[in-house]
């Protein structure tokens, strides 16, 4: 449920922070601008040509390694979860943030000198209402033995609780931390946690050249006999630090969240799942799915078979790999099947003896299932769905004659010229591949 529960926010004043980016090393200013309601929290890249700018929501994070980027054409700006922790634990809604470069600063590892320069130049409230999502039912990501689960709450307001565990042989004990989020809450037990990580993953990194200009005083190094050079701010530091990223990577579904968000070893992939789960679910709430869907010839039964394939998409033999669609939510999930046997032409070369399905061809089904799905939530007449960006690929198995692959694709966005989804293949209940896939839609003839 969408409700409006304060007047939105921004800053009083301009401010300016410099520093160095942890992970590329660069020198760093940012500059902290006003902004008008509804605008948002927009980086703009002061040192690239024409100055282009990203808006900082969930639908422009791209895939980077312990950290959350954004991305809109040339302009990228990563590690920006400290800055969004920072902005949304003291309630500034809106924001222009000029960066001169493509990594916000590390500074001491924390939120802690961003809050300290926002009661600084201090907060005024705007002129319209800052919309909140209050949880009605739970939405929950899982990825291995990490959970992250969003529920409904008790009361109006957001409370985070996190329990870290890296196992009895990790230097980095369990960890518990729960709190209700408030501006003060945030200032004073959340924003002065710094980042962490093991002295041989440290090690690791600076040997790709990663984190050059990264010192003991900025991060907090767990060796084999707990910190390195530096000294905890919180016994239970570790964990605040991951409900501060929580904070920050929330805030990129751009409102209010009201609920009770509990997270077991999970991070910032995670963190970006469940965004993107509240962020449609709001879409479904603004009613953007009762606009009307083309016509696609699904059966009685939910299904469309190989002749209504051949209607919706371009491909034909030998490089048709679509079978049958099970299920179609339109503009949201299709469910497909691929039937693999041993007469496909690629088992022939690859490989004689033992026949492998290319992982490429997997990740080709994928797509042309996401094709049917693109098909229901927009007019394609005239268009074909390109591939644009493969992310986050995995082979987890191979696929072998008399396997059946089962194709489940979810709709991460989906625009008349765009669509971004996300999927993944198994056999069986086991796990084959899974990708995230971005296509532009071109020009192109119809099918014979």
């Amino acid at each position: 449920m969408l409700v409006s529960k304060r007047p939105q926010r921004t800053l009083a004043r301009d401010a300016e922070i410099a520093g160095v980016g942890f992970f590329l090393g660069a020198d760093v200013r940012m500059r902290f601008l006003p902004a008008e309601p509804d605008s948002g929290v927009r980086f703009v890249r002061v040192d690239l040509p024409g100055r282009p700018s990203v808006l900082a929501r969930i639908d422009h994070v791209v895939p980077a390694q312990r950290r959350t980027a954004v991305q809109d054409g040339p302009a990228r700006v990563e590690m920006i979860e400290h800055v969004m922790a920072a902005l949304a634990g003291m309630r500034v809604d809106n924001c222009v943030i000029e960066i001169d470069a493509a990594e916000c600063p590390g500074l001491d590892g924390s939120s802690r000198a961003y809050v300290e320069m926002i009661e600084a130049v201090g907060v005024v409230d705007q002129d319209r209402p800052r919309q909140a999502l209050v949880l009605e039912r739970s939405f929950v990501v899982r990825e291995g033995d990490a959970v992250l689960a969003a529920n409904p709450g008790n009361a109006e307001g957001l409370t985070l609780s996190y329990h870290l565990d890296y196992g009895p042989s990790s230097p980095i004990g369990g960890q518990s931390f729960l709190l209700e989020l408030t501006p003060e809450g945030f200032r004073d037990q959340i924003s002065p946690s710094r980042t962490f990580l093991l002295e041989q993953e440290a090690k690791a990194l600076r040997a790709m050249g990663i984190g050059l200009r990264a010192t003991e005083a900025d991060v907090l190094l767990f060796g084999p006999d707990g910190v390195v050079g530096n000294s905890l701010r919180f016994a239970d530091e570790c964990a605040r630090h991951k409900v501060l990223d929580m904070v920050g990577d929330l805030a990129l579904l751009g409102m209010d969240l009201h609920g009770f968000v509990v997270a077991h070893r999970s991070g910032h992939h995670a963190n970006a799942a469940l965004t993107r789960k509240l962020a449609q679910s709001v879409q479904k709430e603004a009613g953007r799915d009762d606009r009307p869907k083309p016509q696609l010839p699904v059966r009685a039964d939910g299904t469309i078979d190989i002749h209504g394939i051949l209607d919706i998409l371009p491909h034909r033999y030998p490089m048709l790999l679509l079978d049958r669609v099970l299920e179609l939510d339109p503009a949201r999930r299709v469910v497909g099947i691929k039937n693999v046997t041993f007469n496909e032409p690629f088992f022939q070369g690859h490989w004689p003896g033992r026949p492998i399905m290319p992982g490429v061809l997997i990740i080709e089904a994928m797509a042309q299932a996401a094709g049917v799905l693109i098909a229901s939530g927009v007019n394609r007449a005239g268009k074909a769905a390109v591939i644009a960006s493969i992310d986050d690929v995995k082979l987890r198995r191979p696929v072998v004659p008399g396997d059946q692959l089962r194709i489940e694709v979810d709709a991460l966005k989906i625009k008349p010229t765009s669509a971004s989804v996300a999927a993944v293949a198994r056999v069986d209940d086991a796990l084959a591949a899974q990708a995230r896939i971005r296509f532009v839609l071109v020009d192109a003839a119809p099918a014979p």
